[in-house]
């Protein structure tokens, strides 16, 4: 039963009653029954008039309410279409929040290792940056060395003028000296020479002598360390040991070689065959 059915029988029933409650006042009273049933009828065709007045507010209360149904049910769909459309936005700015919230997680993961690099960075700069300080130090210790370095280079070069001056004249020199010793009949050979400064301690014997007593072929020769110009000294030892004189190398093989007198034997006694000669003042024993 409808709302409206409800209060349409709560009205028969409420006209029941006073239908009844009229009745039992008739009766109790005992008045003109045709004067009161006129005026119950009258009353009651009034309120038939009113039931059907009421009855039409009722059917334009349905219609009304017909009406209030179909706009609460569009109401209701647009409401659901509303909550439904919220419920999409709502999803929606869930989801945009699930990835403004994942955006800002790698944002701050984002900022936390740049801060890291940052961090990185700084040391790194100032570790460059000490090593450029150090870089500059020692560019200008460089720089101080290279200035003391070009002073040397500098002293040196004066230093190599000089010695090329120096090897000239000594080149120019050594020409001389090779001409010299070339003249006086001596090797200007430089190992020659060399053997000269220290001469070989050797013993020889005289094998042959020329007629004029000026020239010796000795026993002893480059094998034995000679070089021409090596002074040796001349002894006898029988009958008795006694000093003859000094003679120098002009010519060397390897087993022999040729000496001349230097000046006059000691007191002009000769050299002979089997006589000692010797690079000191005596023979070795």
């Amino acid at each position: 039963m409808t709302f409206v059915g409800k209060i349409l029988v709560i009205v028969i029933m409420a006209f029941s009653l006073l239908f009844l409650g009229i009745s039992t006042v008739v009766f109790t009273t005992e008045k003109n029954w045709r004067a009161e049933a006129e005026k119950v009828r009258a009353e009651v065709k009034k309120q038939d008039q009113k039931n059907k007045n009421l009855a039409a507010d009722i059917v334009a209360a349905k219609k009304d309410l017909e009406t209030a149904k179909k706009a609460a049910a569009a109401t209701e769909k647009t409401q659901a279409d509303r909550i439904t459309a919220l419920d999409n936005d709502m999803k929606r700015a869930l989801a945009d929040m699930t990835d403004a919230r994942t955006a800002l997680t790698v944002a701050q993961q984002t900022a936390r290792t740049a801060l890291e690099e940052a961090t990185a960075q700084k040391q790194e700069t100032d570790l460059l940056r000490k090593q450029k300080s150090e870089v500059e130090k020692q560019a200008n210790e460089y720089k101080l060395r290279q200035t003391e370095l070009n002073d040397k280079i500098r002293e040196l070069s004066r230093m190599l003028e000089t010695a090329t001056n120096n090897a000239r004249d000594l080149r120019e020199r050594a020409a001389k000296f090779q001409a010299l010793l070339r003249s006086k009949g001596l090797s200007d050979d430089i190992s020659q020479v060399k053997g000269l400064e220290s001469p070989p301690p050797v013993d020889g014997k005289v094998l042959r002598i020329d007629a004029r007593n000026r020239r010796l072929e000795l026993s002893i020769g480059s094998d034995d360390g000679l070089v021409v110009g090596h002074e040796l000294h001349v002894f006898r030892t029988t009958p008795r040991a006694e000093y003859l004189g000094k003679v120098r190398i002009v010519s060397v093989d390897p087993d022999q070689s040729v000496a001349q007198v230097i000046g006059n034997t000691v007191q002009g006694k000769k050299i002979k065959e089997g006589d000692i000669v010797s690079s000191t003042t005596r023979p070795r024993s």
